[in-house]
């Protein structure tokens, strides 16, 4: 397969196709995950993400491309694919090498939340992606979504955690977004490992002396190292770094 090159699911196969031959039909489902060296965080719950959100009638499509399109994978080097629906048509899009990182800079997104459809991925990635290019203009890596009360809902393309102490803390499961694999799996650990969790709901004030977190599928764990216009963070030396490998340690050859 080529790098950063997109596939048609057709007749049974994917097909290479060049970037002007994909639909301008809006994604109405997706998801990605990075592949490392071959390896992957919880394969098993993107494809159950991706499925749940697909309608019925194209389930066994579905599942027929999704497997094919993890056995299309590499098996060496670093990759970050997505799979995405379209209308009717399901297409894998690789992408090769993607820049990783250990810290974000966030700023909270102060607008009319433009999200469509917040629980699924898909429908609001361009919407995301906007956002996006707002926070880079005011130096910051990640946009934060909040309530009109002004509660942490989550990041454009990650969740967010924080530390009280030795309890690790997210928003509160009514506030409506995409359920994030990468969160789910390090709420999953920490309870593993007889730590507390639990549900607040916060605004970016009320994160002040705090260790925040912005986690997702290709960063993994990323420490907020500073709030634009925001809260004064913390960090205790050595968690983050233990977090990470804690994490890496639950990816599994694919």
């Amino acid at each position: 397969m080529s790098a950063d090159a997109i596939y048609r699911w057709q007749n049974d196969k994917l097909l290479e196709i060049s970037p002007d031959e994909v639909p301008t039909t809006p994604m109405t489902v997706a998801d990605s995950w990075l592949v490392n060296s071959g390896s992957v965080l919880a394969l098993n719950l993107h494809r159950q993400r991706f499925l749940d959100a697909v309608p019925a009638a194209q389930q066994e499509t579905a599942e027929k491309f999704f497997t094919a399109a993890i056995a299309a994978l590499p098996r060496a080097g670093t990759w970050f694919p997505r799979v995405e629906l379209r209308g009717a048509e399901f297409f894998l899009r690789l992408r090769a090498n993607p820049e990783l990182k250990r810290s974000a800079t966030a700023v909270s997104f102060r607008g009319t939340d433009p999200r469509t459809v917040p629980a699924v991925k898909g429908p609001d990635i361009d919407a995301m992606g906007a956002l996006q290019a707002g926070a880079r203009a005011h130096g910051a890596d990640e946009a934060i979504l909040l309530t009109d009360e002004g509660f942490v809902i989550e990041g454009a393309y990650s969740a967010v955690l924080w530390w009280r102490g030795e309890i690790l803390c997210g928003p509160p499961a009514e506030l409506e977004r995409v359920d994030s694999v990468t969160a789910r799996s390090v709420l999953t650990l920490a309870r593993a490992l007889g730590l507390d969790t639990h549900e607040e709901a916060v605004t970016p004030a009320e994160l002040a002396g705090t260790e925040v977190w912005v986690v997702n599928a290709l960063h993994g764990i990323r420490i907020v190292s500073k709030w634009v216009d925001g809260p004064d963070l913390a960090e205790k030396p050595g968690r983050l770094e233990q977090w990470r490998t804690r994490l890496g340690a639950l990816a599994r050859p694919i």
